[in-house]
């Protein structure tokens, strides 16, 4: 699951979170490598030649997200060539990070900046904590505070934190924008008015952020009012029964709420490809069908995010 989940995490940053085009990432070792860095390592060796306007950075991504500048956050630090002094500023950086997004309705709690860090800064994180504990030049930290983990538990560690780093942003920088219209459409209200309702309020949900369930109500609303338009000459099943969509996981699966989605904004879809769905699949080779149908459709529009049938 959680390999499913870093797949699909990896592909969405790749294509979309950056403001020239696609950047292939690797989580987390591109991450972690900071466009910081790389100025720091040309000051330091003028033989190293590296096209800086070309790069790439972990910064440049959140601030191409977010839309604006972050506190604390900046592309233009510079790094002390100090080891010590350059982790202790990753670090703050990180902790700036996270209480950032954390302001905005991120849930990191289990998140901490040191696992943030390349392998090797952690190594000296350790040291400098383990030096100030035992000379109490920090009275915050004690034995239980620090967490020395093995080369290898680091990097699953900072692997995982990463990956839930990366879907925060998501939820907080991306999925805030979503905002809900409401258009009174007469053709639809008779259709629409008797669906149960998503509650849009905050506390309705333990699972949903109301982004997400705004989302929702955006796949009830047009499944509903399209099912009859998109399906009415269907000759593998006829038209699709009435549905109550809750959740992206089982109410996806055969395929019928996606084509209704697309359909809504590309008509001319229906004759060439959604017309040939079953409306009522059975069989996992009548899922397959109707998913190589919704995706060759995808492709049929240029809308190639890279999703396998």
């Amino acid at each position: 699951f959680f390999q499913k989940t870093l797949t699909a995490i990896k592909s969405w940053f790749t294509l979309f979170g950056w403001p020239k085009g696609q950047n292939p990432i690797s989580i987390p070792h591109s991450l972690r490598s900071d466009v910081c860095k790389v100025q720091m390592t040309i000051v330091q060796d003028k033989v190293f030649t590296r096209n800086l306007s070309k790069d790439k950075g972990f910064c440049e991504m959140l601030f191409h997200l977010y839309g604006d500048s972050l506190p604390g956050i900046t592309t233009c630090q510079s790094l002390s060539r100090d080891p010590v002094e350059r982790m202790l500023q990753l670090h703050w950086q990180h902790s700036a990070l996270l209480s950032f997004l954390k302001s905005l309705g991120a849930y990191l709690p289990h998140v901490m900046p040191e696992f943030l860090l390349e392998l090797e800064d952690y190594k000296i994180w350790i040291k400098v904590k383990k030096v100030k504990t035992v000379l109490k030049l920090d009275c915050r930290f004690s034995d239980k505070n620090i967490f020395v983990l093995e080369e290898s538990t680091f990097e699953t560690m900072s692997k995982r934190a990463w990956t839930d780093v990366l879907l925060q942003i998501y939820k907080v920088f991306v999925l805030r924008r979503v905002s809900s219209h409401s258009k009174t459409d007469p053709s639809s209200l008779e259709s629409t008015q008797n669906m149960p309702r998503i509650k849009p309020e905050p506390l309705s949900s333990n699972i949903y952020s109301s982004y997400e369930r705004k989302i929702l109500t955006w796949l009830n609303n047009n499944y509903e009012k399209n099912r009859k338009i998109v399906w009415k000459d269907c000759q593998k099943g006829g038209i699709p029964p009435r549905r109550w969509i809750v959740n992206f996981e089982q109410d996806l699966l055969d395929g019928l709420v996606l084509a209704a989605q697309v359909a809504a904004y590309c008509p001319y879809l229906i004759a060439t490809h959604f017309i040939r769905m079953y409306t009522n699949p059975r069989t996992y080779q009548q899922f397959l069908h109707n998913s190589l149908i919704l995706v060759k459709a995808m492709h049929a529009v240029n809308l190639n995010i890279d999703i396998k049938v």
